[in-house]
């Protein structure tokens, strides 16, 4: 027997006012759990739409590298289990996407390249213990850029696509995720960020992404890119939901926002280093200022300490090469079996080998070989240069910043997420006049260890998503979440894009188990 459900975005009768109804692809979780307590969602019936999104346009976008097959299953039970116990939490029978460099060891964790296809972990990740106790289910595994760095793609799930418009990059690392959300897959994904790797794709896509306060969430069985700057991140439609799920990952209660907390703030905006570089980005920030005083922020130029930016670049370039080898070495040792590659080394030697002769069901990817050679070149974690960036160098760009802050009297930074449209899939991607990449604004938080998050800021002329980040000092996380929500409240949420629009009929089919 069949049973269709349908969900409709809205209803139109002649002499009727229009009214918007539920739609789960776009929905917050707290509306979620309101259709659950109604009974008008199932989780089961909410998987099985997740499911049928990535039926229809994973084929395209290439953001998944691996499904859940008990995904179902669970959802029957967690449905089981609200009905005679009630939730266990607001993530209760909600499906996450994760991306692939982070352990589950009841699915492969392939970190995206192609010698650990299958690998299962011995254990899952912390962060992945503390989904499954509130009930979250993990729908599956995202695509990435290989190993966590380089281009967006990996020579396990190939090239992913941006949903808004295919020919351009979704940038990375963390592309599969920030994909997978935009298109619907589910409301929430879990990223890694060492140095934007949450926030430049979230901001390319079109949806949320926040990297907390270094340290408030473990790292624990995720693959390591540079241990002194990697954090957990989250990646969402809406500011809400970024909350909520750092909160459960953080073993915290969930924050209350507040729609006008902008109300009084006062953000910084350093003008002269986030300008200048593309047109339609400084176009679509003066717009986005425009709102932030409208929301009720005071909006100051400030500018930072000559340097800054430049020095940042060099940091992050000696902390993640220097700390790249050993870390990976250290992790491939214990987290997979013996008979895949146990270090960068051999995954050096691998990828060369795949791009010397590609094989069937694997991407060569000679953008990542040339990071991984770059890596292997790096001097011993007890060089003096590594030893001095990572403590004096971090030192003195936390007290750069801090002076800014304290110098006028500021709540919260706020900058473009990107200050150059990102690039068509096939170009390099594109640098300024001074030689930078766009992206270079998400690497002082990094630096600093203190909270960012980049928010949906509108699009801009010829329709790429554009974000902008606010930046606030170390354990600020829910006052930068209270001020990006204010802002959303004032932009609104991201639509879904136009390579993953609603699903004809909007129907998910299911067939009815018989006894």
């Amino acid at each position: 027997m069949l049973t269709v459900i349908a969900f409709c975005s809205f209803t139109h009768m002649p002499g009727v006012r229009t009214q918007p109804r539920f739609d789960p692809a776009v929905a917050t979780v707290a509306q979620i759990n309101a259709a659950f307590q109604a009974g008008s969602l199932s989780s089961e019936q909410l998987v099985r739409l997740s499911l049928a999104r990535i039926r229809a346009y994973d084929p395209t976008l290439h953001a998944m590298l691996a499904i859940n097959p008990t995904a179902i299953a669970e959802a029957k039970a967690l449905d089981a289990e609200r009905r005679s116990k009630g939730p266990r939490s607001a993530l209760h029978g909600v499906p996450i996407l994760l991306k692939d460099n982070i352990d589950t060891h009841d699915m492969p964790t392939t970190l995206g390249f192609y010698g650990f296809r299958g690998a299962l972990p011995y254990a899952d990740a912390t962060v992945v213990r503390r989904l499954r106790a509130a009930g979250a289910i993990i729908l599956g595994k995202t695509n990435l850029s290989e190993l966590a760095s380089g281009p967006p793609l990996s020579s396990m799930g190939g090239q992913t696509r941006n949903p808004n418009a295919l020919e351009f990059s979704p940038a990375g690392s963390s592309n599969g995720t920030a994909v997978g959300v935009a298109a619907g897959y589910a409301p929430v994904g879990i990223a890694t960020d060492t140095t934007g790797s949450a926030r430049w794709p979230a901001a390319t896509n079109g949806v949320v992404g926040m990297r907390p306060t270094t340290g408030a969430i473990s790292y624990a069985g995720i693959q390591p890119n540079a241990p002194t700057l990697d954090s957990v991140g989250a990646i969402s439609r809406h500011v809400e939901d970024a909350g909520l799920v750092l909160a459960v990952l953080e073993g915290d209660s969930p924050p209350r926002l507040d729609p006008v907390a902008l109300r009084g703030a006062r953000v910084g905006f350093p003008r002269v280093e986030f300008s200048g570089d593309d047109p339609a980005v400084d176009a679509a920030m003066t717009a986005a200022i425009a709102a932030l005083k409208a929301a009720g922020a005071t909006v100051i130029d400030v500018d930072l300490p000559v340097g800054l930016i430049d020095l940042s670049d060099r940091l992050q370039a000696t902390i993640v090469q220097t700390e790249a080898v050993p870390s990976l070495d250290g992790y491939l040792s214990s987290a997979f079996p013996p008979r895949f590659p146990r270090s960068h080394a051999e995954i050096t030697a691998l990828s060369q080998k795949l791009v010397d002769a590609p094989m069937p069901g694997a991407t060569p990817n000679p953008g990542r070989l040339s990071g991984y050679k770059w890596e292997a070149g790096a001097p011993p974690l007890t060089d003096a240069g590594y030893q001095a960036a990572k403590t004096e160098g971090r030192q003195y760009l936390r007290a750069a910043l801090r002076s800014v802050f304290l110098d006028h009297h500021l709540d919260a930074l706020v900058y473009p997420t990107q200050t150059i449209r990102i690039n068509r899939l096939g170009e390099d991607p594109r640098r300024d006049a001074r030689g930078r990449f766009g992206n270079f604004g998400p690497v002082l938080a990094s630096l600093a260890g203190w909270p960012d998050i980049s928010i949906p800021a509108g699009a801009t002329a010829d329709g790429l998503p554009f974000g902008i980040s606010l930046l606030g000092q170390e354990n600020s996380d829910r006052q930068l979440l209270n001020y990006a929500y204010a802002f959303e409240q004032r932009v609104g949420a991201s639509k879904l894009p136009v390579a993953a629009p609603e699903l004809s009929e909007r129907r998910i089919e299911r067939k009815r188990e018989t006894k």
